[in-house]
């Protein structure tokens, strides 16, 4: 007597239909096998050929080529190097209390911030305009911050001149990382 749970003996009509998964028990539509293929996995290499000539993920990609050739990549980095002096100054000059509290933290979002606009480059990532929009007025706040926090001597100057730089330079990036996108959406609707 045969066992009915026993499947050594059956032969069953996925075993002879081509269009079965064995992975799965739903049949193999080739619509469904088409939409599989036209994933987009943003990394720009080799998705979605049939679909259309210019791939997605490749828009990214050619705004940070853009980018660079503007030297964001080389901004973002001075940038990192102005907060990571912003603060670090606090070690050469005689603060404390709010000066000195104000100074590390400003001084560290503003070099985490840049840092992460310079990864973003160098990883072919778009800059982020709102990352590089917040750095600029955090040096906008440095400014304010020198005179409110009543900082004497090189303190003064030292937070004064460094929040002027990473203003400027900040908003610099973000108005070049608005302008490659102009053009690369122009670029891109046109070709």
């Amino acid at each position: 007597m045969s066992d009915p749970t026993d499947d050594r003996h059956r032969e069953t009509e996925s075993d002879s239909d081509p269009r079965h998964d064995e992975r799965a028990d739903t049949p193999r539509d080739p619509a469904e096998e088409a939409m599989v293929s036209d994933v987009d996995s943003e990394t720009g290499v080799g998705d979605n050929p049939q679909m259309d000539e210019r791939d997605p993920g490749d828009d990214g990609t050619l705004i940070a080529s853009e980018e660079r050739r503007r030297n964001t990549s080389l901004v973002s980095a001075l940038v990192a190097v102005l907060g990571a002096w912003v603060a670090l100054s606090v070690l050469l000059y005689e603060v404390s209390g709010a000066t000195l509290g104000n100074n590390v933290l400003v001084g560290a979002v503003v070099f985490v911030a840049a840092g992460y606009n310079y990864y973003r480059l160098a990883n072919d990532i778009p800059l982020s305009v709102g990352v590089a929009s917040l750095v600029a007025v955090l040096g906008i706040w440095l400014i304010i911050s020198a005179a409110l926090f009543e900082m004497i001597g090189g303190m003064f100057w030292s937070t004064l001149v460094t929040g002027l730089l990473i203003a400027g330079l900040s908003g610099y990036n973000a108005y070049e990382a608005r302008e490659a996108r102009a053009i690369t959406d122009a670029d891109l609707d046109s070709g």
